[in-house]
């Protein structure tokens, strides 16, 4: 079952047509949001970051869309799917209604929710090989657009194909400026000693959830130096961990780049605190 609009309908349900902006303009934004037994892991970042990004896109917010009724109509999902006591994977996408060519004759949206099953409630640290390249063919551009989670993901879909191709399991992109960005699907981190960075939002990374979640909880810790600023490839073999973090994995460690393999203690760390932050949320 699918939510769409506040009706929920079988996904096999023809409710789109060809004209979806979505399809012929990528005029759309998405959350990817992990819902565990009912509560919604870090509902009002997730919320906010849509609200803020509908504005810069200039799309028509709902007098309806207020965090009570869009928690609402995510839970009347994930009840019609039977998981509302298991965990579940929330992909909440919000387009701009049909009409128009680059110019819409429209700012007002409509909204769909899918619902999916996880395994496991809680983030797990997965220790398996986890190999990673530079994808240099294409390059993000450092702007705020590059920050929004939209559905102009190209570069990722292209990145991924050339991943799988070559044996890795993700890339990471670079900026226009050759600075190291994010993963395929999600945030970077690197560490070396106890220093932990993270790129800025200024060199195009997506504006993650669980980023920002991170480095709050690294401002509250003394044992870690945190500083957000870019990442040079010539960092990465010099790492002592690199990991990924993303809503739905919490952090994902990296194995290997290269020649150099990498240590997962920090990610580990971290994850129970994320865990721990998820829970008090």
């Amino acid at each position: 079952m699918v939510n769409f609009n506040g009706n929920l309908l079988s996904k096999n349900t023809s409710y789109l047509n060809h004209e979806n902006r979505g399809l012929r303009y990528g005029d759309a934004l998405f959350e990817a949001i992990r819902v565990v037994n009912g509560k919604i892991f870090f509902w009002e970042d997730h919320y906010l970051r849509l609200m803020a990004s509908m504005r810069i896109l200039r799309m028509e917010i709902p007098m309806n869309f207020t965090m009570e009724y869009l928690e609402e109509q995510i839970l009347a999902c994930v009840d019609a799917n039977g998981m509302l006591e298991k965990p579940a994977r929330i992909r909440f996408t919000v387009f701009r209604n049909n009409g128009g060519l680059y110019l819409p004759e429209t700012n007002d949206v409509s909204y769909i929710i899918e619902a999916s099953a996880l395994e496991s409630p809680f983030f797990i640290l997965n220790n398996d090989a986890y190999e990673v390249e530079l994808f240099k063919d294409f390059y993000v551009n450092p702007d705020m657009l590059s920050t929004l989670k939209t559905n102009n993901k190209v570069i990722n879909v292209v990145g991924s194909i050339f991943a799988s191709e070559n044996g890795y399991q993700n890339c990471l992109l670079l900026n226009q400026e050759k600075k190291v960005v994010e993963a395929l699907n999600g945030n970077l981190f690197l560490v070396k000693d106890q220093h932990i960075k993270t790129p800025s939002l200024k060199d195009g990374c997506l504006n993650g959830i669980v980023r920002k979640k991170l480095i709050s909880i690294l401002g509250s810790l003394d044992k870690y130096q945190f500083e957000e600023t870019f990442i040079s490839p010539f960092e990465l073999q010099k790492a002592d961990e690199l990991f990924i973090t993303n809503a739905i994995s919490g952090i994902r460690p990296i194995t290997k780049y290269r020649k150099k393999e990498y240590d997962t203690k920090v990610a580990a760390d971290l994850l129970g605190k994320l865990n721990a932050a998820a829970r008090l949320n």
